[in-house]
């Protein structure tokens, strides 16, 4: 009986409330037709008084709009905001990200943007901790200790430790993993004090030593069990690295549109747990081109951003608007090599001709951009760089003095030199750009005018190597990195023009015992002005010998299609090393309040 009570109540309450709602809706239709459509019909008679408050109403709106645009400016200011994705262009071929062997543009690039060391360099060139917090040196300089950074991630969310430190440099130094880098690393002990602290214990005291610490880490935890010898061939390398750089991997594309024609795309996203803040740039893209037309046709697309590699502006871009060409002067220096056991350069008299039939500084300053000229295997302003040991200056008259007590006659001022039947012709060789062409041309004719004839040959980058590795050439303009560091042992002491050295990056063979101790000696001290001093007999019997003719410090270039904001190194070491401070690069700009 309650249960029927209940319903009929419930069904009462909602009859009555339809009633109720059709009686509003009944209510509302009177009101509109009474006082909307019933008047609507005097609107005719009152147009004029309408039409004006309309308009001035939208005067008024206008108004306010324009005031609050003119205003704009003194509280609001264009600035660079963080978002959106920046696109790099380079000639070359991505085979390898891991920083154990990464060593060509294309690798270096996209290895120092996925993985990190434990130092870096700055916007001034020093050196500044990357993953580690902090390091020093014992009073012996044979003992560093080097503090990580805390809760320091990879890519994967793991910890990254000690533990993963340690197992890099040992890695590194394990001929099975044949890394480039082996022989910097033979002899130094590295241990783990705990979670966070690397011990490096040196043979002996080794000044460059701590710029061996930019190296990129790996990580120890998927790396670990696997030998040595298959290192190189992970696909952990080129499909899905783990780093705990900047950006982490996203994908990779390869396309091709003919046997010369291959395009690379490696695509990359901030990562928001980087020890030094959320990256600003959300996406960064490196694409690898097979030619240099291909890549200039995509750039002038807008389908990249930036170009890199390119000694200079091409001809079809110069022209197109919003252009940016950042530079930054490299810690480099293009030499021409001279062989000196060639048989026309042994002799010391011929090579000191070759340089003083050279003026060097009006060489240089035909350069399209502005070079600092070189006078010394060392850069100016570095360690040990010594300006009354430069090399002797330019002499024509001096030159053909040298060249004719060297044996080396000529009939006339238009023959080229003779020794009994044997002509001085010179194997030039050089890379294939636009400004060894311009330079191989202008030192050709200076040698020319004293009679040494040149038989140029410009190569790609390829057939280059092959030739260095032969050593088949007399002379060769080749640009070396020599870093911050005065640290030159790799390119002049005897041991590196051995065939067995690992390197074998002394260009000229050149073989001196003055140098040699002189540079064994040098970077050994560790106080700057003892080392200094160390380095005059090298320099002095450099000088002397002339094994090879210093001519400008390179230059880095970096050409991108719009303002690239926070790009403002001034000198670097490497290519790659204009991603030292890449997580603070921006390309997108918005109006924002201004800070007082």
């Amino acid at each position: 009986m309650i249960k029927r009570l209940t319903r009929l109540r419930w069904r009462r309450r909602i009859r009555k409330g339809r009633r109720q709602v059709e009686d509003i809706s009944v209510q509302a239709e009177e009101q509109m037709e009474r006082h909307f459509f019933k008047r609507l019909t005097r609107l005719f008679n009152v147009r004029r008084f309408v039409i004006g408050w309309i308009t001035l109403i939208v005067l008024l709106g206008l108004a306010v709009t324009m005031q609050l645009r003119s205003l704009g400016g003194y509280y609001q200011e264009l600035q660079p905001v963080p978002g959106g994705s920046f696109t790099e262009g380079m000639i070359g071929t991505f085979t390898n990200a891991n920083p154990l062997y990464s060593t060509g543009l294309v690798d270096s690039t996209v290895s120092r943007l996925v993985f990190s060391g434990l130092l870096k360099y700055d916007e001034q060139n020093k050196l500044v901790g990357d993953l580690a917090e902090n390091w020093q040196a014992d009073e012996n300089s044979k003992i560093y200790t080097v503090t990580l950074r805390p809760h320091l991630k990879w890519h994967d969310d793991k910890p990254l430790t000690a533990d993963d430190v340690v197992f890099t440099f040992h890695a590194i130094q394990n001929p099975d993993t044949k890394s480039p880098f082996f022989r910097a690393w033979q002899g130094v002990d590295i241990k783990a004090v705990d979670a966070k602290t690397i011990v490096f214990t040196l043979p002996s005291p080794l000044a460059p030593f701590i710029y061996s610490l930019t190296t990129g880490i790996v990580p120890k935890h998927l790396l670990s069990d696997i030998e040595p010898s298959q290192l190189r061939s992970l696909q952990f390398n080129t499909s899905r690295p783990i780093g705990s750089g900047p950006f982490k991997w996203d994908t990779v594309e390869t396309t091709s549109n003919g046997p010369d024609s291959k395009l690379q795309q490696i695509g990359l996203q901030s990562f928001e747990n980087y020890h030094h803040g959320k990256p600003k740039l959300e996406r960064f893209i490196v694409r690898a081109y097979t030619s240099e037309k291909d890549l200039v046709d995509s750039f002038q697309r807008q389908e990249i951003s930036g170009l890199v590699g390119l000694d200079r502006p091409p001809d079809s871009i110069k022209d197109v608007e919003n252009i940016q060409e950042n530079t930054a002067s490299l810690t480099a220096e293009t030499m021409v090599f001279l062989r000196t056991d060639s048989e026309l350069l042994k002799d010391v008299r011929v090579r000191q001709a070759l340089l003083k039939a050279i003026d060097v500084p009006a060489l240089v300053s035909g350069l399209d951009y502005p070079a600092i000229a070189a006078d010394e295997p060392l850069l100016h302003g570095q360690l040990g760089y010594n300006a009354t040991l430069k090399q002797v200056p330019f002499s024509i008259e001096e030159a053909n003095k040298l060249l004719d007590e060297s044996g080396w006659k000529r009939l006339d001022d238009k023959s080229v030199r003779m020794n009994g039947d044997k002509k001085l012709i010179l194997k030039f060789v050089a890379q294939n750009n636009a400004d060894y062409v311009y330079l191989t041309k202008q030192i050709q004719k200076a040698w020319l005018s004293v009679g040494v004839e040149t038989q140029v040959i410009l190569q790609n980058d390829a057939d280059l190597q092959d030739t260095i590795n032969e050593r088949d050439y007399d002379a060769l303009l080749y640009g070396i990195s020599i870093g911050v560091d005065p640290d030159v042992f790799a390119y002049w002491h005897s041991t590196q023009a051995d065939p067995r050295a690992s390197s074998r990056l002394n260009f000229s063979n050149y073989k001196s015992a003055t140098a040699d101790k002189a540079l064994e000696a040098g970077r050994t001290r560790i106080d700057p002005s003892l080392r200094a001093a160390k380095y005059i007999p090298f320099l002095q019997s450099w000088r002397g010998d002339v094994p090879a003719i210093a001519l400008y410090q390179p230059r880095f270039l970096y050409i991108t299609s719009d303002r690239l904001f926070n790009f403002q190194p001034r000198a670097i070491n490497t290519a790659a090393d204009r991603f030292n401070n890449v997580h603070n690069w921006m390309i997108l700009q918005d109006y924002t309040l201004k800070t007082r």
